[in-house]
This record gives structure tokens, sequence and C-alpha cells, in this order.
């Protein structure tokens, strides 16, 4: 299956903070966008592995993607190594993508600053035709390149090189968060609270959309950050 986007998250839920509404809006123009978790977020202290699971599945029908695959890294233990890029690798063969959007390149999880350096080098390897990757019948892959990366912004706020406004998505990524049972604000919840199951994280979550929105004219905006330098024909394409 070939996709127009292929967006990575170190664990289920990242996506959904960081960049739902852009996949979201996208869909909506008849793009084909997949997801591919790289853990399981079982350290995560509400809720379990297979809840993830089941939540990550219910978020991706919401969002209405192609595809949403889970790697089973070791969450909070995964490493930018030979043995994990070649992982990564083989889902960028696969799907052919030609944008990758990842983690922010910092954050207050060390998974995430790390699962964009895993992600971001795997993209350049994966265009390497002498390593050598093998689909899931054993047939050798083609080696592949993303035309161009991405990083969502997360929690820490990183100035962004691009803001895609997410106004007519909003409350659709809204119900993808929601999707998260086990791991946001729940009233009924007797879980313990951890920093993203306050009421205060979701308040927080639209007020940094809020002020991305606020930037370029609209109500809601997504922040990304950029590895090269944007190219345009026409100036009339950044309007």
């Amino acid at each position: 299956m070939k996709l127009d986007i292929l967006a990575f998250a170190s664990h289920p839920d990242d996506i959904e903070l960081g960049c739902s509404g852009t996949l979201i809006a996208h869909i909506a123009a008849g793009k084909q966008v997949g997801i591919v978790d790289l853990t399981e977020g079982e350290l995560g202290t509400r809720g379990t592995a297979e809840i993830r699971l089941e939540e990550a599945e219910a978020a991706a029908r919401v969002m209405g993607v192609s595809v949403r695959d889970n790697l089973g890294m070791a969450d909070g233990f995964f490493q930018n190594d030979r043995e994990h890029q070649l992982k990564v690798i083989e889902k960028i063969r696969k799907y052919r993508p030609e944008i990758v959007i990842m983690n922010a390149v910092y954050d207050r999880h060390p998974d995430h600053g790390r699962g964009s350096d895993l992600v971001s080098e795997s993209c350049f390897k994966a265009g390497l035709k002498m390593i050598k990757t093998q689909d899931e019948a054993g047939k050798e892959q083609e080696a592949w390149r993303p035309k161009v990366v991405y990083h969502y912004i997360q929690d820490r706020l990183i100035t962004p090189d691009v803001v895609v406004d997410v106004t007519p998505f909003w409350d659709k990524k809204m119900e993808t968060i929601r999707a998260f049972k086990s791991q946001f604000f729940n009233p009924d919840d007797s879980s313990p609270n951890t920093y993203i199951s306050s009421p205060e994280f979701l308040k927080f979550v639209e007020a940094r959309a809020l002020e991305l929105g606020h930037a370029i004219g609209v109500t809601y905006g997504e922040g990304f950050t950029k590895e090269r330098h944007i190219g345009v024909k026409n100036l009339f394409d950044l309007i």
C-alpha cells in the first residue's frame, strides 16, 4: 500500500495530541495516511498496553487512516541503533510515503526526542539501497526516501516553521484524543492522576492550538518544524 503521509509516534496518543488535526485534514482532501506507533506505551501509569492498543484503534477509526501499525519497541528503553532503525526502515519502504511526520525534536518525555532522532535517521537510510530489508513475505524491499519530513510540536513549545489550519477538524481531533479513555480526564475514573489526566491538560492542548491558530489568523492550528528549507515555485503557494 502506497501512502501519501506516514506519521510516527513514540507512544499511542502522541499523534492524537500533536498532529491528528493535520492528518484528518489531509484525509478529507483525499490523501492516503498511515500511522506507526513505536511502542505500546506499556510504562504508562494508567491503563495497560492492551487497553492502549484498543484505544489507538478507536482513534484510528475516528481519523480514517488507512493503516495503523505498532512496532512493539520497549517503552522508555528503545534506542536509535541499527536494530531499531531497520524496523522503521521496513515500514518506510513498505508504505513509500511522500511525507513523514514524527515526534518533536525534543520534549518533556525523553522518548519523544529519541523517537524523533530514530525516525529521522531511518528516513535517510531507507533511501540507501545497500541497506537490505525484507517484507513480510521475505521479498527484498526497494530503497525509498520520503521527499520531506516534519516534526510535530508536543508538550514543550518549539517555534514552528509551519502551522496548519485545523479549525474545521478541531472537534474530530478532540474525539481522537478522548478515544484514549484510560489516559485523559474522566471524572468517573478513580485511577491515579498523572500529568496528562488532569482536566487542565486538555485546556492546555486547546490553548496551544489557539495560540498557533492565532499566529496565522485562524482559530486552531498545529505546528511543525522542518529539517530542510521549504522550496516553492510561486510565493502564492505560501499564502
